[in-house]
């Protein structure tokens, strides 16, 4: 059982700091997460009318789901965003396409900004991808973002996620998208290239 005081991955972005990843501390956190989770700007999160109370509750039942868990990201240990890992093949996600045991979904919101940083969003973004190839028994991330989240469709596709079909999930139409270790590396490849021509 992991403490929720335990980060379980950290990375050290130079001229930033460390972002690390620990389990949520949902009694001490859910201020904190309301106040992410109702703001205009976290529309996709499909939160924004629900009470605190609420909030809670819908926290507290991915708390109790042993294939689906939520963690706080920290930027020098101020927190930054919020993520949830689950497992897709036990999660509704595998009623549209064949999921394989070793695939796992993310979803991720970064806080309301206090201050602009370059590239702050992809650097959370990515070491959120590199948290979950850390682990061995991940071999493909899934994605089921809002058709409309031009956001994060930019963000997938930096990482190499490859885009797989459009499906109707209850709540919202979903871009169905994969990455595997090797897409992944392969994007990161790409940038590196992209970055020394601009230099």
């Amino acid at each position: 059982m992991i403490s929720t005081n335990q980060k379980v991955f950290k990375k050290e972005i130079k001229g930033l700091g460390v972002i690390s990843i620990r389990p949520i501390q949902l009694k001490e956190e859910i201020d904190l997460l309301y106040d992410w989770v109702t703001q205009p700007y976290a529309k996709y999160w499909g939160m924004l009318k629900l009470s605190k109370e609420e909030v809670y509750n819908s926290y507290l039942e991915i708390e109790k789901n042993p294939n689906h868990h939520t963690y706080i990201g920290t930027l020098n240990d101020t927190p930054v965003f919020l993520m949830e890992l689950y497992k897709a093949s036990e999660d509704t996600i595998s009623n549209y396409y064949e999921a394989l045991g070793t695939d796992y979904g993310m979803h991720i919101l970064v806080a309301p900004v206090k201050k602009r940083i370059p590239q702050f969003t992809w650097h959370v973004f990515s070491t959120i991808i590199d948290y979950f190839f850390s682990a061995s028994y991940i071999n493909r991330i899934v994605v089921e973002p809002d058709v409309n989240n031009d956001k994060i469709h930019v963000l997938n596709k930096k990482a190499g996620f490859k885009y797989y079909k459009e499906i109707q999930l209850p709540e919202k139409k979903a871009a169905l998208a994969f990455c595997t270790r090797n897409s992944y590396q392969n994007a990161l490849i790409q940038l590196s290239k992209l970055e020394n021509n601009d230099q």
